[in-house]
Order: structure tokens, then C-alpha cells, then sequence
């Protein structure tokens, strides 16, 4: 189950030449390639890009009625090395994937291909997970393109400039018989708009056609002495083939300005910020015309000289505007600009952050830098800026808006920065796990593990449990990569006085852990401890269906379980928890792993649905039955005022958003108690940690029984009733002590 259907949606990727396409950005990709007659795709889920798989899977019926193939890859290599379907036919072929961690995944297959080439266009759709946005490390996927010489399309951020770059990457492959690469970034996947449609295309070559009539070159696979001949066919064949595409096309853009002594050369999907940069400084007016001439490079890699010399000479002074670093298109755009004796002066990094998203606010103050050096009277006079209290904002824009002509622009007021930092003003907010997540239990048994045993060496993973290592729990030293939590304490399997802990989600597994985790430890003879947590689903990508999820997949195979997995590849000592909300059980399984005489590695395997797609599956399943008139209860978790102390060890071993604190309402509790909000889904972890770790009795479960039968009703009668007589007994012997 997906983070979000797209079922409605795909139905306009059936509309027809002439007609207008609504929609979001990744939704217009799926669009793009079907007008291109794709062959076959591929792909995984990943931010920002995991709503190009979802969609895709919820077309699945129109991709067949096309003759599309798709497949949910098992990795971003499986998907990468799908694309050698088009090595030998001409077959079009896409996959699409979260980068730069996917394509690190993927590189092998990656660099075989573009080593061999392709002949039918092959296509690689890479999130690119960079900026204010991102959940990874900070690199690019340009250094990859440029490594293994593969062709890489950014196109502006509009709905109209992407579908058009599938469409040219597919024949830019085809050309230059090269994968390419086509950057969607994050504000470009997500982006709404519009654009004229053209009519779905059935692959003019099929997969069935290509198994029917099989095809071999030699030449095309990557053994010596062929591999030694693709280097130079990639500069010789390829390269030429793709700068005369590139530049007959004209895929990269030139914009006009009437200050044609300066320039702009930019990355084609930074463009929006770079031109809202330039409204705010009144250099472009409400339509995008800059005043400023600029070089839109839609095209990223390779860089194509003429036009870069062709933009440049006869100008003062360019700004190079590259988000990210190293400044792999700066140096080379430097290199073409001196070979070919042009004097322009080329500004980049030296105007710009090195590092760092470009954001419209750091695009401004870099053209400003740019301008005040090279021509200050180019820019509208600025005034003085009446002072702003830090606590309100960082950063204070007020500009008059500009007349529609480029050339007549009304006077902006400058920016007043504040010195003050943000962090002092709002508090830290760290991330963490949903409310009733299932993986909030078992983080809670390992650090009462750890009160009792010490601390132990914790290898993390990349998914939701990633959440650990943050406040309450604290757990975790390192995270490697998807499924490598087992692989990250591989070299911890010495004798020592602790045993080493590593995790994994039920994602991560199937991904590499079975072979990088599981049965590296089975080969090696690990002594440690592996947890796996199966909460049923892809959790952390929006939760789509793996291979041992328990939902009913039309389309997939699905409940094939984790234990058999790791007892196939020889894992003796296998735990299996059906409940992880059982705190006790939890920790007590985790402190027999750590302390049998037992060798071998450990396997303790988490399970419970995770609580999102739990509540995306049963909220309408209940609400239909309420309205149905049918009994239904739902569990509500409480606090009981008067019982609960104010020590809040409970919210520091459970950290669930829902429980938080109020005022007692007695004049003798100096601190506030816990308190259980509205949020609250009914799953008991706060409950079952307090009582594992002895805390207090104060929490109780209450059951809201909608549309109550008679006998329902006859119950809640008398215990009213007997709740009342209690409490007025209650009542007058307190008054016996009153004063």
C-alpha cells in the first residue's frame, strides 16, 4: 500500500494530441514517456522520485494496454541492469531511481552499459536528492555522468521543458548510442502545471519481437579487447555524435537581455530561483525576461564549447551559477573559454557558497556580488532598510513589483540581514518515529537493555529505525547504506566482553541484507546480534509492498517470510516477535541474544504492521462500518491525573508524539503529568513501557464504542452507577480531613 494513490490521476495519461495535460511533475514524466513509445520501465522508490514509481504502478493496466512492461526492481542495480534490453535492441527503455545513493548502487551495471553502449534509447530518471530538501549525504550525480561518460539532461523546472527532455533524451541515446541521465530535482517532481499532450506511442519493437528473433554482437559486451576499443569509440563516436544532437536541437536555451556586456550561464534546473533571484533585484519582471542575457544549459554534460564560446565572447564579465560542488561545469567552461583565447571574465564559486542549494535568497546575493563588481550601475538604486527583530524572520523582503517591460523596472528595497541565529530563537525539533509507530517499542526494549547490560556498539541502517539514533533513544554509531546495517558490524566479530548489535528494516533486507548482512554473517560466523524489523512494507519510501509483505498484490508476488529467508542461507539462531508492542518480550529476547553461549550469528526478526499504512488501511474500513450502523470499538490509551507523579520517564522511553503534558489541576503537584492527546491510535506502546520498566500504573485503556448494542448500553448503566457511589464515598470522607 502507497503512501498515495494515483489511481484517479494516471487517467489523464489516456488523453489524446491537442489536449491539455494537468498535473504534477512526475505525473507528466509518466506522460512523457508513454508519448515516447517506451518499451519497458523499471525503478525504486526513493525520495524524491518515489511517486514516479507509485504512479507508475497505479497504471499499471494502461502501461499493458500499450504493451509497456514495468517492474518494481528489486535494487537500483536490478533496475540499472534492466536496461540491457536495449544493448542489443532497439528497444526504449526506462528506470528511475533516488540519487546520488541509487546510482552508487547502481553503478556497476551503470558503467558496463555505457562502456558497451545502447542501441535502442535508454534512459535513466534520477531524483536528484540535493539541497534544503534532502534526506542523504550532499553529492551530485554529475561526477557518475562524467566518469562513465553518460549524457545528462536538467531541464528547467516546467512541466512543458520536462516532457520534452524525456522525449530528446530518448533520441539523444539513440544518436550517440549512450545511456542518458534526466535530473528531475525535488521542486521538479513535485511541481504542478500544464502542457499541450500528444498521443501515446506502442513500442515500435518489442520485447516479445527481441526474445523471438535473439541478437549477440560482441563488440557491444564489455570483455577485452572490446572494452578497450568502447574508451576510444566513447571520444571519438559517441561524444561527436552527442555535441551535433545537442546543438541541432538546440536543447540548451538563450535567453536575450539588453545588458548584453554581462551573463548568466546556469544549470537549466535552477533556472526559477535564478529568475525569481533577478525580480527581487529588479533585473526580470513578472514573465521571466531578464534583463540579463542568459545560457540555460538543459543540457549539463557534455558541455558544448561553441556555444559556450558563442555566449561569451564580446561580454565582460559571466556568472557561472552551478549549485553544488565540486565545480566540475566552472572548470570546464574556464578551460573552453581559455583554449579558445576569449578574455571574458568567468565568475563562479567565488560569488556563490561552495556548497549548498542555490536557494533564491543565495541566488540574489550572488548576482548582486556579481553586479556590484562588474557593473554597478546596472543595478536599481537601493535604500535603506528599516531594521526587522530577529526573532520574526531571518530575512525580510519587501520589493515593488516590477513593470511588465525588462527594461523598466521599478527600485527594489534591500534585503536587512540579521545576525541573529535561528537556532537560539525556535527550538530543536529532531525528527522521529510516527505515533503508534511499531519500531518506537523496540527501541524503547534496547535501552532498557543497555540500562541493565551497558552500552553496546549499534550499526544503523538507512530507514525509518535510521530515527534511532535521535532523542529519546540515542542508539546507533554509524549507517553505511540500504540493507548494510548487518555489513557494518562485520568487523566487530571478535571475542570480546559485549556482543556487537546491527539492524535492518524488512526494506533494507531484501534490498542487500540477506547477502551483505545475513549470509556474510552465516559465512564469516559472526557472533553478533541482526535485527529485523518487518513492519510489512517499504516504510520509509512511502510504503510500498516487498516481497514478504502480507498485503494481496495483483500484480506482485508478496508473503514470502523473512524467517525462511535467513534459515536458507544457513541462520540457526532465528527469533521471530508477531508483536513488538510487547516491550517485555522484546527485551528479554534481545537479552538472550546477547547472552547465549550459542555461536553463530543472532537473528531476532521485529514484526508489526507499520502504523501509517495500518491507519491508511482500517480508517475507511471503520468509518464505512460506523456509518453502516455496525459495533465498532476503537482503543484509546489515557493517564490517570491523580495517579501519575510528573516523572515523565515515560515520555523519555517512548517519545511518542501523542503523549505529552498538562497541568494537574492539583495545587500539590508542582510538575505537569502526562497526558495522551486526540492523536492517539490506540497501539499501547506507552502503557507496555511503563510497565516493562516498572515506571508507574497510571496509564489505562479505554474502548469508544461506536453505535453500542443494548447490552452495551445496560453495562455502561451500572458502572456508571457504581462509579458514582465510589467517587461520593470518596468524596465525603475526604471531607472528613478538610480544614
Amino acid at each position: 500500500m502507497a503512501e498515495r494513490s494515483f489511481k484517479k490521476e494516471v487517467q489523464q495519461l489516456r488523453i489524446g494530441a491537442g489536449e491539455e495535460f494537468r498535473g504534477e511533475g512526475i505525473l507528466a514524466v509518466t506522460k512523457a514517456l508513454l508519448q515516447s513509445g517506451v518499451g519497458y520501465v523499471g525503478g525504486y522508490q526513493g525520495s524524491p522520485i518515489s511517486h514516479l514509481m507509485d504512479v507508475l504502478a497505479d497504471a499499471q493496466e494502461i502501461l499493458e494496454e500499450l504493451g509497456v512492461h514495468f517492474e518494481a526492481s528489486a535494487s537500483e542495480a536490478t533496475a540499472a541492469a534492466t536496461l540491457s534490453a536495449s544493448v542489443m535492441y532497439p528497444i526504449r527503455g526506462a528506470v528511475t531511481w533516488k540519487s546520488t545513493v541509487g546510482t552508487n548502487v547502481a553503478s556497476d551495471a551503470l558503467s558496463n552499459l555505457a562502456s558497451g553502449g545502447v542501441t535502442g534509447g535508454a534512459l535513466v530518471i534520477v531524483g536528484e536528492d540535493y539541497g534544503e530538501g534532502s534526506s542523504i549525504m550532499q553529492e551530485r550525480t554529475h561526477a557518475f555522468a562524467m566518469k562513465s561518460q553518460m549524457w545528462m539532461l536538467d531541464p528547467r523546472p516546467n512541466l512543458e521543458s520536462m516532457t520534452q527532455a524525456v522525449e530528446n533524451g530518448f533520441q539523444l541515446s539513440e544518436a550517440s548510442n549512450t545511456p542518458v541521465f534526466l535530473q528531475m530535482r525535488i521542486r521538479g517532481c513535485h511541481v504542478h502545471g500544464r502542457f499541450i499532450a500528444k498521443d501515446n506511442k506502442r513500442p515500435e519493437f518489442t520485447l516479445a519481437q527481441a526474445l523471438e528473433n535473439p541478437k549477440r554482437d560482441l563488440s557491444r559486451i564489455v570483455l577485452p579487447p572490446a572494452a578497450y576499443v568502447h574508451e576510444h569509440e566513447k571520444v571519438k563516436q559517441r561524444w561527436p555524435a552527442a555535441v551535433k544532437f545537442i546543438t541541432e536541437k538546440k536543447l540548451n536555451e538563450f535567453f536575450e537581455g539588453d545588458l548584453q556586456e554581462l551573463g548568466i550561464i546556469l544549470q537549466g534546473g535552477i533556472y526559477n530561483n535564478v529568475i525569481r533571484a533577478l525580480q527581487l533585484l529588479g533585473l526580470a519582471d513578472n514573465f521571466g525576461n531578464s534583463r540579463i542575457p542568459l545560457y540555460v544549459m538543459n543540457v549539463t554534460y557534455p558541455v558544448i564549447d561553441t556555444e559556450v564560446v558563442g555566449f561569451c565572447e564580446g561580454k565582460k564579465a559571466v556568472l557561472m551559477l552551478e549549485e553544488g560542488q565540486p565545480n566540475y561545469i566552472e572548470q570546464n567552461i574556464h578551460t573552453i573559454l581559455r583554449q579558445a583565447g576569449v578574455t571574458t571574465v568567468l565568475e563562479g564559486k567565488g560569488m556563490l557558497p561552495l556548497a549548498g542549494e542555490y536557494s533564491t535568497v543565495v541566488a540574489r546575493d550572488g548576482l548582486q556580488a556579481f553586479l556590484e563588481k562588474h557593473s554597478p550601475e546596472a543595478l536599481p538604486h537601493i535604500a535603506d532598510a528599516t531594521p526587522v527583530d530577529a526573532t520574526a524572520a531571518m530575512h525580510v523582503e519587501q520589493v515593488s513589483r516590477p513593470k511588465p517591460a525588462p527594461a523598466v523596472v521599478e527600485k527594489p528595497i534591500m534585503i536587512q540581514r540579521h545576525a541573529a541565529d535561528m537556532a537560539k530563537v525556535v527550538p530543536p525539533r529532531p525528527a522521529g518515529f510516527c505515533t503508534g509507530c511499531p519500531e518506537r517499542p523496540i527501541f524503547a526494549a534496547l535501552s532498557l537493555v543497555q540500562q541493565d547490560m551497558g552500552d553496546h556498539h549499534i550499526s544503523c541502517d538507512i530507514g525509518c529505525h535510521l530515527f534511532s539514533i535521535l532523542p529519546p533513544f540515542n542508539l546507533g554509531a554509524t549507517t553505511m547504506g540500504y540493507g548494510l546495517g548487518g555489513a557494518s558490524a562485520a568487523a566487530f566479530n571478535v571475542e570480546a566482553g559485549k556482543r556487537p548489535i546491527a539492524m535492518m528494516g524488512d526494506g533494507g533486507f531484501w534490498h542487500n541484507g540477506l547477502t551483505s548482512g545475513v549470509g556474510n554473517a552465516v559465512f564469516n560466523k559472526y557472533d553478533g546480534v541482526i535485527l529485523i524489523i518487518d513492519n510489512y512494507y517499504a516504510a520509509a519510501t512511502g510504503g510500498q509492498d516487498v516481497l514478504s509483505s502480507r498485503a494481496e498484490n495483483l500484480f506482485r508476488s508478496t508473503k514470502h517470510p523473512i524467517e525462511k529467508a535467513v534459515r536458507g542461507v544457513g541462520a540457526k539462531w532465528v527469533r521471530t516477535l508477531d508483536r513488538t508492542y510487547d516491550v517485555a518480550k522484546m527485551k528479554a529476547t534481545l537479552e538472550e541474544a546477547l547472552t547465549t553461549k550459542e555461536k553463530g550469528p543472532k537473528i531476532i526478526i521485529a514484526q508489526s504492521e507499520c502504523m501509517l499504512n495500518k491507519q491508511r488501511r482500517i480508517k475507511p474500513q471503520f468509518n464505512k462500518a460506523v456509518k453502516a450502523g455496525k459495533r465498532v470499538v476503537k482503543e484509546r490509551f489515557g493517564v490517570d491525573a491523580d495517579v501519575c507523579t510528573g516523572d515523565h520517564a515515560c515520555i523519555r522511553l517512548s517519545g511518542c508524539p501523542s503523549l505529552s503534558v498538562r497541568d494537574s489541576g492539583d495545587p500539590l503537584k508542582v510538575d505537569p503529568v502526562a497526558y495522551i492527546d486526540n492523536t492517539c491510535v490506540g497501539c499501547g506502546n506507552c502503557g507496555e513501557v511503563s510497565h516493562a520498566a516498572v515506571l508507574c500504573p497510571s496509564f489505562y485503556r479505554a474502548d469508544v464504542i461506536h453505535n453500542p448494542t443494548q447490552w452495551d448500553q445496560f453495562k455502561a448503566r451500572v458502572r456508571k452507577r457504581v462509579i458514582d457511589f465510589l467517587q461520593a464515598r470518596r468524596t465525603r470522607r475526604l471531607k472528613q480531613y478538610a480544614f
